[in-house]
C-alpha cells in the first residue's frame, strides 16, 4: 500500500545528524534490560527494554508527568492503568496516559519482553509503592 501523507519538499530538516545507541545486550541478565534517552539521541522519546521470565513479576506501580506506549514484542502481560485492567499479548500496544498510575506484570507462561516509550526527552518517573 503506497502512503502519501504529506509533501515531503514542505518539511525542512532540522540539521540532526543520524545517531545509534546501544538499548540492550542480548546476553544482559535481569528485566531492566536497558533505556537510553532521547536527549541522548537528539529525539523526543526515551526508550526502555524490559524482559522477564517470572509470571506475575513486573514494574512497581508509578506515574509519569508524560504518557507511555508500551509495545509488548513477546509473551503476555496483565498492565493496570488507573482503575482499568487490560490484557495484550505479542504484537499489541498499550498506552498508559499521563499522571495515570501504572504497572503491568508477566501472565505466562514464559517470557515477557516489552518496549516502552516514554513521550519525553528523559526518563522521569515517581514510584507510588
Amino acid at each position: 500500500m503506497a502512503r502519501k501523507d504529506f509533501d515531503p519538499s514542505s518539511v525542512r530538516p532540522d540539521a540532526r545528524p543520524p545517531a545509534q545507541a546501544r538499548l540492550f545486550d542480548p546476553a544482559g541478565e535481569g528485566p531492566w534490560r536497558g533505556s537510553v534517552e532521547g536527549i541522548a539521541m537528539g529525539g523526543d522519546v526515551t526508550v526502555l527494554a524490559y524482559g522477564t521470565d517470572t509470571p506475575g513479576a513486573g514494574p512497581r506501580l508509578h506515574v509519569h508527568p508524560y504518557d507511555e506506549t508500551f509495545i509488548v514484542t513477546e509473551g503476555r502481560a496483565r498492565f493496570f492503568v488507573g482503575d482499568t485492567v487490560i490484557e495484550a499479548a505479542a504484537g499489541e500496544i498499550v498506552l498508559g496516559p499521563a499522571g495515570i498510575p501504572h504497572r503491568f506484570e508477566n501472565l505466562g507462561p514464559g517470557r515477557l519482553q516489552t518496549i516502552d516509550i516514554h513521550h519525553s526527552p528523559r526518563w522521569i518517573q515517581t514510584d507510588l509503592d
